[in-house]
């Protein structure tokens, strides 16, 4: 073993996490390489003729391989598609049922991947785990803290709240000094130009054309028909209309609604009990505060019943609204100053200080004072 330590690395097959394994290689440490298998594109159900893409296709996984291959440090496939379903899908499809908006993405991150990763790096006697996400992580005051990365445009440090300490004091993230521009740069010094002509995927890899409607109704037998006739409602109750059913909708939503008032409106909230989608102008979008549960704390264990100035995130391209949090046991009460819109319940909230993460929770409900 490497006088460094033997690294398991994450590897997508994108630009990001194979340069993130060439970084750690030339910097001594010995590297195995994992991709990871979440999803088959062909048990979507999907109608659509689209190529499977993604982190989840065979063409990725063999641009992974052949960087580790070139390289010379072996790579693995991990299976991990069973517990992805059980725990990520069926959240999923339980979420969009309940009324509320998932976000997959940093569930997988959070609960399977780095805990799958960790379980394959002990029986690979692997001292860390590394991953091509644009984030930092530091060891301060007995506590393991998750910070921006230097490139702001590409910081994914929002999607790793919920990453336990136990897994942070493993993790290395080689990618968070840098700029995406910079590592375009490091691919193609080192020949792997083909890495740098790849799209990159912004879908849900189980929703791989972009319709979670017609996913939602592949995974539930008869929910259309279940859900449909539905009414809108304005925000004094008045009804304007009827919908397709209220899982088909979120939060913030004003395309596709099918309704015409002279006026652009908005989802505003979702009333699953009594099938209702309530719509109403941007001003009646915004919200003062939100209630956050499910925790986890990066930089303090807790704040202690303690009011803190936070820069706050209600959705992963928000750019933060200033925000005063409140502790009180496993919620987080956030008051806005200037209030929010589309705050969703079933998205994650990540609380910053600066450019650290304070901590993190799912957005249980949203209020206004």
């Amino acid at each position: 073993m490497s006088k460094k330590g033997r690294v398991l690395v994450a590897m997508s097959g994108g630009i990001d996490s194979s340069v993130a394994a060439v970084l750690l290689h030339e910097q001594g440490y010995e590297i195995i390489g994992m991709t990871m298998k979440t999803w088959d594109y062909a048990s979507s159900g999907s109608s659509s003729s689209k190529k499977e893409t993604g982190c989840c296709s065979l063409d990725s996984i063999n641009d992974a391989r052949n960087i580790a291959v070139g390289l010379g440090f072996p790579h693995y496939i991990l299976d991990i598609r069973e517990e992805f379903g059980d725990y990520v899908i069926n959240h999923f499809t339980s979420e969009y049922i309940g009324g509320r908006t998932p976000n997959p993405c940093v569930l997988c991150n959070t609960h399977i991947k780095w805990d799958a990763l960790l379980r394959r790096a002990d029986q690979l006697d692997c001292d860390y785990i590394a991953t091509g996400h644009y984030a930092k992580v530091r060891e301060e005051n007995g506590r393991y803290v998750i910070s921006k990365g230097v490139d702001l445009d590409k910081d994914q440090s929002y999607a790793l709240w919920g990453v336990s300490q136990k897994s942070l004091s493993r993790t290395m993230l080689p990618l968070g000094d840098l700029t995406k521009a910079q590592i375009r740069e490091l691919a193609a010094e080192r020949g792997f130009k083909a890495l740098l002509n790849k799209p990159e995927s912004y879908e849900i890899c189980f929703v791989p054309d972009n319709d979670y409607r017609g996913f939602l109704n592949r995974r539930v037998p008869g929910l259309a028909e279940k859900v449909a006739g539905g009414e809108f409602v304005l925000e004094d109750g008045t009804v304007i209309g009827n919908h397709k059913g209220y899982p088909y909708y979120t939060v913030g939503q004003r395309k596709g609604l099918g309704v015409a008032l002279g006026y652009p409106v908005y989802v505003t909230e979702i009333n699953k009990d009594q099938n209702k989608v309530v719509l109403g102008t941007f001003d009646e979008l915004a919200r003062d505060g939100m209630y956050v549960n499910q925790l986890v704390m990066s930089k303090y264990t807790d704040l202690n019943g303690q009011r803190m100035d936070t820069v706050t995130k209600v959705r992963y391209n928000d750019s933060g609204t200033p925000a005063v949090i409140e502790q009180s046991g496993d919620v987080m009460k956030v008051f806005f100053g200037k209030g929010v819109n589309a705050i969703a319940p079933g998205q994650a909230a990540v609380f910053y200080e600066g450019d650290d993460v304070i901590g993190g929770g799912w957005i249980l409900r949203s209020f206004k004072q």
